[in-house]
């Protein structure tokens, strides 16, 4: 394996790993505070790798969106499994668990950002592989909380829809979970590949996201100093 070649995984790998570990992490450690101990016992209230990611939804599929150069670029990891019929407050704790990922890859985002200050007191080798590390952790995880909070189960974003919406509206929410993968695989790689065949452009929901994505990182550099 040439140099450059481990250079550029290293400097993707690392900041995918921490994004998706952290994320589902989070999940299961705001579902065991709030006294839900499904996750906990099945070892996912940890930082070990190997506990969340899964094949398909981590290596597989986003290595096939970018091999057909997709607009947007998605993945997923193993769900963490909760019980919250036991908890006080079922739909708050719905809510909380859910908002638990994408709010843990805003605050790895936020720190990304604050650590490119550290960049300059280092060499310059060493320099230019933890800017890369640090740029692409930015990215990374500002786009896997854009992604995720949209709404449709089993995205977070989709489970906290039926956390707040009425019962009888949430459950018709509830209802598309099984179908949700497929949802987003035609919303985002079905319906552009459709617009291009007919000269249209469909990809507005990708593109919708990635305006969302970008404004978030401007955010943060501006709160970070980075503007």
């Amino acid at each position: 394996m040439s140099v450059d070649v481990l250079y550029l995984i290293t400097v993707w790998a690392i900041p995918v790993i921490i994004a998706i570990t952290f994320h589902e992490a989070a999940h299961a450690f705001v579902a065991h505070l709030l006294g839900d101990d499904t996750a906990y016992r099945l070892g996912r209230v940890s930082l070990n790798p190997l506990k969340h990611i899964d094949p398909m939804g981590t290596i597989l599929l986003p290595g096939m969106l970018l091999l057909l150069r997709a607009p947007f670029i998605f993945g997923y990891a193993k769900p963490v499994p909760v019980n919250l019929r036991t908890v006080h407050s079922p739909r708050v704790a719905m809510i909380l668990v859910a908002a638990a990922g994408p709010a843990m890859n805003i605050a790895l985002a936020v720190i990304a950002a604050l650590a490119f200050h550290l960049t300059g007191y280092l060499p310059a080798a060493s320099s230019q592989w933890l800017f890369a590390n640090l740029r692409n952790a930015l990215l990374l995880n500002v786009i896997l909380a854009v992604f995720n909070l949209f709404p449709i189960p089993p995205l977070d974003g989709g489970r906290i829809l039926v956390g707040i919406l009425p019962k009888f509206a949430a459950r018709a929410v509830a209802r598309l979970e099984p179908y949700g993968i497929l949802i987003l695989i035609c919303l985002f790689i079905l319906l552009p590949m459709l617009g291009r065949q007919l000269g249209v452009d469909l990809s507005m929901i990708s593109r919708g996201l990635a305006v969302a994505a970008r404004a978030m990182i401007e955010t943060i550099l501006l709160i970070t100093g980075n503007g």
